[in-house]
């Protein structure tokens, strides 16, 4: 956990899971896997597992330490609804959220069916965000299941973007991510994906959000996009009760 992040587009993270297992293409060259697996095995470290899957009890009151209000994303090395986590210990990741409402909380996954299943079961403030994890047109059906989640701003993060979103339906999303990958055998973005999104978000009044062109490096390929950069942010809108 960092009480500073370098994501473009959040301030903070927090970790009370560590660990994950890939799902889908966009995990092939995961940066938290490849991080946490420096460590696997020197005692004492926070990574001595790698990136087995592991829950910190310990870490879940930190934010509500932060008082200065901020944007924190939530588990940025692992998923929150991973099948091997608790519904129990979700539960109190979202009773910290609620009591720590100065911040806004983003969270992030691969994983809609289990947010849908146990969406009845959990608070939704408006500072909790919820968002999925979109590669290529395969898995568009995430915001499918993400859409049903009663959550006050719902988004997409279309990174890394392997490839155009071909049926991706924008209804009741209000925040597009896109970025393209980077670090060894990063695979490319073409600008015409982009392109498309932005226009789809710009006539559907998404809040657009363009990270990096990827590369070798986050930042080796800049950020710009036809000479602009693009930092648009979501309304938060009312909650719907499930």
């Amino acid at each position: 956990m960092a009480d500073r992040s370098a994501i473009e587009w959040t301030e903070a993270t927090w970790n009370p899971v560590t660990g994950c297992d890939q799902v889908s293409p966009g995990c092939a060259h995961c940066y938290a896997k490849t991080f946490a697996e420096r460590w696997r095995g020197v005692p004492g470290h926070p990574y001595e597992q790698g990136f087995d899957l592991r829950m910190w009890p310990q870490r879940l009151g930190q934010p509500l330490k932060w008082k200065r209000p901020r944007t924190i994303f939530v588990n940025s090395m692992s998923d929150l609804f991973h099948e091997r986590i608790p519904a129990s210990f979700i539960a109190e990741v979202f009773d910290v959220m609620v009591e720590a409402d100065q911040h806004v909380f983003q969270v992030l996954t691969k994983r809609p069916h289990r947010v849908l299943e146990l969406a009845s079961e959990l608070p939704w403030p408006s500072n909790v965000w919820m968002g999925v994890s979109i590669e290529n047109r395969r898995f568009v059906h995430r915001a499918d299941l993400l859409r049903e989640v009663p959550a006050a701003v719902r988004f997409i993060s279309a990174e890394p973007l392997l490839g155009p979103l071909e049926g991706l339906d924008l209804e009741a999303i209000d925040w597009l991510i896109a970025g393209g990958e980077s670090g060894p055998g990063h695979r490319r973005i073409d600008e015409g994906w982009v392109i498309e999104l932005r226009d789809r978000c710009l006539d559907d009044e998404v809040a657009f959000f363009f990270k990096q062109w990827g590369g070798a490096r986050p930042k080796s390929g800049g950020r710009e996009l036809q000479g602009q950069t693009w930092d648009q942010v979501p309304r938060v809108r009312e909650t719907i009760a499930v």
